[in-house]
């Protein structure tokens, strides 16, 4: 399955939350599902939940679903739990990284700087938003990333306020990992125990 590009508020509306990896516009009272009986109140069943928060892990963090899955059985494989270790690791990409520094709109975004060589890791220039940091990773913007509008507007006013697991230089625009992500500074409702029950039975 290839990375979703079509309408944000649309798969937003659908999901019920605003996800702000995928984009700024808040809900506001569209938070019904699109379309003609969006309005009308549904059951959902429990598969149906738990697809429900997968696909929020999915959209938010732009990833395809072969993604996701390779996340998963690494998180699987880990000593931590499944759950927490899964949004561990979707955290510590470098597109979200770039995405809660405040140097962009939304993940979407953060992924186009560095695909196009704008942020630089450590000094040196990557191109790859899938990269995992680690504590005490530094991350920069170039000169020329600066000048972008998107990012100039938002490191005038960050779309979220930066977590605690980094510290941001206003000197230097810099951002510095401080210590691994905490799942619960996900900044948006996930009920992952659902998500592992998604994955278990079908992988």
């Amino acid at each position: 399955m290839s990375r979703y590009t079509g309408p944000r508020m649309k798969v937003m509306r659908a999901l019920g939350t605003e996800l702000p990896g995928l984009g700024r516009k808040s809900l506001g009272e569209r938070s019904y599902p699109p379309g003609q009986h969006g309005q009308r109140q549904r059951r959902k069943s429990d598969f149906g939940i738990k697809l429900m928060e997968k696909q929020k892990l999915r959209f938010n963090y732009g990833l395809t679903e072969r993604q996701i899955q390779r996340l998963f059985h690494e998180a699987k494989a880990s000593k931590a739990p499944t759950g927490p270790k899964l949004l561990e690791l979707l955290e510590r990409r470098l597109d979200n990284f770039v995405f809660r520094a405040g140097f962009a709109p939304s993940i979407v975004a953060a992924r186009q700087l560095v695909s196009h060589r704008h942020v630089l890791l450590n000094g040196k220039a990557v191109n790859i938003p899938s990269i995992r940091i680690r504590p005490g990773d530094t991350i920069v913007l170039t000169a020329k990333g600066r000048t972008i509008p998107c990012a100039a507007e938002c490191l005038a006013e960050p779309a979220l306020t930066r977590p605690e697991w980094l510290s941001f230089n206003e000197k230097d625009v810099s951002a510095t990992v401080t210590r691994l992500p905490d799942p619960s500074e996900v900044p948006f409702p996930i009920e992952v125990a659902s998500v592992v029950e998604y994955y278990a039975v079908r992988l």
